[in-house]
């Protein structure tokens, strides 16, 4: 698939900060942070203000992104409108989550039920938009079952890498909160680096020989291309990408994305400080590079099953 920037912004942001909004609900609720308002209004707005530019981004590669909102009418048979659906109902508990958080100081009784509830809005939101790709048959290299849980994984890995940088910039000293994102960077990585692996080890069922019923010994070949030029189908459908290029982007987004931001992350749990806040942030920026290339790659080694028509033998 051709990778459209805007979507790429929309679920590396929107990703970012529902991780982040889940960990404030969550991490809120249980007592973990201090209810202090400056904190709350910080962490609730960094959050909120990623997932509403990666919203608004995502409309950028509609042709009419003024109608986008009719889109949600279609909920009962649209990942995409349920999507939608999940996302607009998330802002109410946030909202009030952060009523109490910064208008109260509290975060107990029903603004920690508005915290969980929004965590638990905040993931459904996630998953819907990993199931957009799981739902699409067409594409092998996003139906599959590593799909969905390693949009959510990631999600849950960037908020924690920001919720480091957080209680570092309001000097909450909690290990056990530095110990989770090194956890998820840990745990990442390794769903990634197995999503790639079965990626690379698949092919799509579908093939020339199995789309005219010949069972040949080597593959069937299109004679002639049924275009002169290139078509929308294929700029969008048949984007190509050079296996070493691809993997180069790969060892990029392991580093950056994953083996770095896990360094650093790990090294601030033994300093203090400018040093730790340093390490943190140092983290945060390398995580978010990651990710961007990562998303980038994973759109564009996408194959959708229209290419056998193109001349491709297999997907």
């Amino acid at each position: 698939m051709h990778p459209a920037f805007s979507v790429i912004f929309f679920t590396t942001c929107s990703g970012a900060g529902y991780g982040l909004l889940a960990m404030m609900g969550i991490l809120g609720a249980s007592g973990m942070l201090p209810s202090d308002r400056w904190m709350g209004l910080a962490g609730l707005f960094f959050a909120l203000a990623l997932v509403t530019v990666g919203l608004l981004s995502s409309t950028f590669h509609l042709g009419r992104p003024e109608r986008a909102w009719r889109a949600m009418t279609q909920w009962r048979s649209s990942w995409l409108a349920r999507e939608g659906v999940m996302a607009v109902l998330t802002y109410i508990p946030a909202g009030l989550l952060g009523i109490g958080w910064v208008w109260f100081e509290d975060t107990t009784g029903p603004w920690a039920v508005a915290g969980v509830v929004s965590a638990i809005l905040a993931w459904l939101t996630v998953i819907c938009t990993a199931m957009i790709y799981k739902s699409l048959r067409t594409i092998h290299q996003w139906h599959n079952d590593w799909t969905v849980p390693s949009y959510l994984l990631l999600s849950v890995m960037s908020g924690a890498v920001l919720m480091s940088v957080l209680i570092h910039l309001f000097g909450v000293d909690n290990l056990y909160i530095q110990g989770l994102t090194v956890v998820t960077l840990a745990l990442g990585w390794g769903l990634k680096t197995m999503y790639w692996s079965f990626n690379k080890r698949s092919k799509g069922l579908p093939t020339v020989n199995s789309a005219i019923g010949i069972d040949a010994a080597g593959d069937v070949s299109v004679l002639e291309l049924p275009h002169t030029s290139a078509n929308y189908l294929m700029k969008e459908m048949g984007y190509k990408v050079a296996q070493k290029h691809a993997d180069k982007l790969r060892v990029i987004s392991h580093l950056t994305g994953f083996a770095l931001p896990l360094l650093f992350s790990a090294l601030a749990m033994f300093a203090s400080g400018y040093v730790a806040l340093a390490c943190v942030v140092l983290a945060w920026g390398l995580c978010s590079l990651g990710i961007i290339v990562e998303r980038w790659l994973f759109f564009a080694e996408a194959k959708h099953t229209v290419n056998l028509y193109y001349g491709a033998t297999s997907v």
